[in-house]
């Protein structure tokens, strides 16, 4: 017969396992720990969603997930696994959470809190309007680019909404927000460029398709047709041995047709000034 330990899976609260006589305090210490008193079976991943289910299990009633950790569940990339759990809860409940957890006092309207998975988290509209107002404008706008795209939330909708919200919190933001929101983003990092270079005043069209001689040529992720310099942002999978030489082989076309080509890569995400100078230099020289 196994033993109890072999029997606890998934995601669970430490002290109700071991009062249940399902594990021994010596076997708990077997299993990772996601959050304070929550632990998970070592082979589950260990990512921003594990920390949310673990979370989850420690909220008291009327809170929920929201904000960029409730975004992915409605299409939105998810957070990066040292990114705090974003929980609203009501104003009549004292909650702050386990280290790791930042915890936003609101009001939830009938209708706008949903299960996702077991999980308790707002809806995608709520969300939406929640990233815009909390997060910064270029991950806000990341996350809307990829609800949009998923078809979770309906933009003209979203914006809708906006114009009878004077006075509400956040409204500035999520009106900021939406005005640079573009479903053609095929990723968050492309986003993130394209708002630091708008933000500017730079213009990039995204998604480009390049053609020379009436032939195309590539898809690029930001160009500036009428001079021709492109911005490529290469993620981790491009510094594969094959996609290195696809990429290369792809950019000695774009050379060919009269490009210039900006390629940039993670590093560059945090120094977007930078990377704003690097275009505006392109954009003068060419």
């Amino acid at each position: 017969m196994p033993s109890p330990a072999h029997l606890v899976t998934g995601v669970f609260i430490g002290s109700h396992a071991v009062s249940a006589g399902d594990l021994t305090p010596r076997q708990l210490r077997s299993f990772r720990r996601v959050v304070q008193g929550v632990y998970a079976d070592p082979s589950l991943p260990l990512d921003h969603r594990l920390r949310c289910e673990a979370v989850a299990l420690l909220l008291p009633p009327g809170a929920v997930l929201g904000g960029s950790s409730a975004a992915g569940w409605h299409g939105a990339p998810w957070p990066a696994l040292g990114d705090p759990v974003t929980v609203l809860r009501p104003a009549d409940v004292e909650w702050r959470g386990p280290r790791g957890v930042r915890v936003h006092r609101s009001t939830l309207e009938p209708g706008e809190a949903e299960l996702r998975d077991g999980v308790p988290v707002t809806t995608a509209s709520r969300t939406a309007w929640d990233v815009a107002a909390l997060e910064p404008l270029g991950t806000a706008v990341a996350a809307l680019d990829a609800m949009v795209r998923s078809g979770t939330v309906d933009l003209p909708v979203l914006a809708a909404r906006t114009s009878g919200a004077s006075g509400r919190w956040g409204v500035t933001r999520v009106r900021r927000a939406l005005s640079l929101v573009d479903p053609r983003a095929e990723s968050g990092p492309e986003t993130r460029v394209r708002v630091a270079l708008v933000t500017a005043g730079l213009t990039p069209v995204p998604q480009f398709g390049v053609r020379h001689g009436g032939r195309f040529v590539a898809r690029v992720d930001l160009a500036f047709p009428e001079v021709r310099p492109a911005v490529e942002y290469d993620g981790e999978h491009h510094f594969d041995g094959a996609q290195i030489v696809r990429d290369d082989e792809r950019h000695a076309r774009l050379l060919a047709a009269g490009w210039r080509v900006i390629r940039l890569s993670a590093a560059d995400l945090r120094a977007l000034d930078a990377v704003v100078q690097r275009v505006r230099a392109a954009l003068a020289t060419w």
